[in-house]
């Protein structure tokens, strides 16, 4: 794209988790409204085989449940509370949208129930005692969707990550049409010269990491790959990641990105 004519896509991380509980569907319904172009979210299987929105593998963080996520079931997770943990939550109202577990499920019907286009990056959490049932749980799901063979004119375009090249593998050999993005927090042998391990199609580093390899998005776009960097938050690490054109901006802060992809 020509240099009048570029600008990233944005991504909610998590939802927007600057302002409102992570996860939860409250935060990215307002990201929606706030106009960003997509939603990022990490996806775990509960005890009973459920896909569910949480990132962390324990729950201390960001419930006020103690434990591991796998080892629950749907129905212990959603008697938890997932959004009083945050400093923005109003815990004098009841705001389920703000404090009850996300499902999958639910956040694929509320985006095909939303009425704009929009566009759906899903990590998949490893490692797991699931090991490769995360994916082909996922698989299941976006086909039941309809969302595993993506077509220019659906409604919501899904986008798989991982930091386990593995994880990606197993979807490019289920739903070998879905994009698919290799996470980074360091440079794996062979990266540093563009070349992404096998079934990856796109490069998602994170910021810290590029500032320390300076030459590593210049690598991988050389290699004909799209980049998507998190988590941008600061205003030096978007001129920084800008300055690269990368393809998607994932970040916290969504309206604070499009205020100044507006201003440019």
């Amino acid at each position: 794209m020509s240099a009048d004519t570029y600008r990233p896509l944005v991504f909610a991380h998590r939802g927007g988790a600057d302002a409102l509980p992570e996860h939860t569907l409250g935060a990215y319904l307002r990201a929606l409204d706030e106009g960003a172009d997509g939603l990022e979210c990490d996806v775990r299987l509960t005890r009973d085989g459920h896909l569910v929105c949480v990132h962390d593998g324990r729950l201390d963080r960001t419930s006020n449940g103690h434990g591991r996520v796998s080892n629950k079931t749907l129905a212990e997770l959603d008697a938890l509370n997932f959004g009083s943990w945050h400093p923005g939550y109003p815990a004098d109202e009841e705001l389920p949208d703000l404090s009850r577990l996300l499902t999958l499920e639910r956040l694929l019907d509320a985006l095909l129930s939303s009425g704009r286009r929009v566009r759906l990056l899903i990590e998949t959490k490893h490692p797991s005692r699931y090991g490769a049932e995360v994916e082909r749980r996922l698989v299941r799901m976006l086909r039941h969707y309809g969302l595993a063979e993506p077509k220019p004119e659906d409604p919501v375009q899904v986008t798989v990550m991982s930091f386990a090249a593995l994880a990606l593998r197993r979807i490019r050999a289920q739903a070998p049409a879905l994009p698919r993005v290799y996470l980074m927090e360091f440079v794996p042998p062979g990266v540093g010269r563009g070349r992404l391990p096998f079934g990856a199609g796109a490069a998602g580093p994170g910021v810290d990491l590029i500032r320390a390899r300076p030459g590593l998005l210049p690598a991988i776009r050389a290699a004909g790959h799209q980049t998507y960097v998190w988590t941008v938050n600061q205003p030096a690490d978007l001129d920084l990641v800008l300055a690269h054109r990368v393809d998607g901006v994932i970040t916290d802060r969504p309206r604070f990105v499009l205020d100044r992809l507006e201003e440019m």
